[in-house]
């Protein structure tokens, strides 16, 4: 049994992925695979980090040291070979309202924004509330395999679109961009003159086999691009809110720091800093751990599909411990598709339409908790099949 083997109650700590969960589902009894944070337990370096900040009696507002730069620096040189420099971070109350400054900073009112559906749902609100046009460069799904589509990306950039909004590692479809496909990307960023956000808050959620490649290290740390970073994902602490943005570009960050200051976004809590170095500094061996509790999680799940429910099909990830699943030999529509998961399945996961264009017929299952409760929910699924009936031939359904 390892340290993530271990079942840690969640109800009632106001969880949004546990508590959440009638006002999600119209039900509390589901199995949550759902919201994107995992049930296991922090690095006991950030718990550690946490505990001795708490035991100081004060907590008023909190400059960011250059300890806590240095650790975003240091790892991102250590765990994926990019040298970054002090001046290029801004730090953020996280990826999410990160991205919506960005899109004030990086593009005009009315702009044409891209993103890449099926794509992480918040990509579009920060689209169209910020302003924006909403485009869409589809992803192609090829022989269970998701690419880009480059000559649709090519059109949109010559007809003026302002900014591309990338996810590197992608959610929900769990691709880890090539350096090959990201160069193609810059190479159409860079003839248009169109600005790329990289979203890489799950660089580091890599299976064995696969490299991440940063897109801002890729282009030499090109003017054209920014790339927001995170340990929320990595270490599991996105309820602490901290994320960086990284802006080799003095005229960007200049603009960027102008929208928070607008947004009176501060990123001055003081448990968010202590655990974002804590994690940076020290939790390498812990996440070199969880890859491998991950990646046999991974597994089991696909090797169960192939042989219990053959009629859905994981789509391999590559990254992230969210799994993209084609739900479509069900021959259910998408009503009916969540209907079966939550009220007769009783597993709660998200359904593939949030995540826009192509999602019709897919769920997204997250996999970052204890094996004994994705197999518990895969047993659910199989038996709920089997009280309709329904064989366990591929097609069949």
């Amino acid at each position: 049994m390892t340290e993530f083997d271990r079942i840690i109650p969640r109800e009632e700590t106001a969880s949004v992925k546990y508590d959440g969960r009638t006002g999600y589902f119209g039900k509390a009894d589901v199995i949550p695979l759902w919201v994107a944070d995992m049930d296991f337990a922090v690095p006991e370096a950030v718990s550690t980090a946490l505990a001795r900040r708490a035991a100081h009696p004060v907590f008023g507002y909190t400059l960011a040291t250059d300890g806590v730069l240095q650790s975003l620096i240091d790892w991102q040189e250590h765990r994926h070979g990019w040298r970054i420099e002090r001046e290029w971070i801004i730090l953020c109350p996280g990826v999410v309202p990160a991205l919506h400054a960005a899109v004030l900073a990086l593009s005009e009112p009315g702009a044409g924004v891209l993103v890449q559906p099926p794509v992480y749902f918040p990509f579009f609100s920060a689209v169209t509330t910020c302003g924006r046009r909403l485009l869409e460069n589809q992803l192609l799904l090829d022989d269970g395999r998701y690419a880009m589509d480059y000559a649709d990306l090519e059109q949109h950039a010559q007809a003026g679109a302002s900014l591309l909004i990338l996810c590197s590692p992608h959610n929900p479809v769990g691709r880890v961009w090539d350096a090959d496909e990201l160069a193609r990307v810059l190479e159409i960023a860079d003839r248009y003159g169109m600005t790329v956000l990289s979203d890489e808050i799950h660089a580091d959620l890599v299976y064995p086999g696969y490299r991440n490649r940063s897109l801002g290290h890729l282009a030499g740390n090109a003017d054209n691009i920014v790339t927001a970073v995170a340990p929320s994902k990595t270490f599991n602490i996105p309820g602490l809110g901290l994320s960086a943005l990284v802006v080799p570009c003095p005229q960007r960050r200049q603009k960027l720091r102008e929208a928070f200051g607008q947004l009176h976004m501060t990123a001055s809590n003081p448990f968010s800093l202590v655990a974002f170095e804590a994690a940076y500094r020290e939790g390498g061996p812990w996440l070199d751990r969880l890859l491998a509790y991950l990646a046999q999680t991974r597994d089991f799940v696909r090797d169960f599909l192939r042989t219990r429910l053959p009629a859905i099909h994981l789509i391999e990830p590559e990254g992230t411990y969210l799994l993209w699943m084609d739900c479509r030999k069900l021959g259910l529509t998408d009503a009916e598709l969540q209907h079966f998961f939550v009220h007769e399945a009783g597993v709660g996961m998200n359904p593939g339409t949030v995540f826009g264009r192509g999602g019709s017929g897919f769920m997204r299952m997250n996999i970052g908790a204890p094996r004994s409760l994705i197999a518990k929910a895969l047993e659910q699924i199989d038996s709920a099949a089997r009280r309709r009936g329904l064989s366990t031939q591929e097609g069949a359904y």
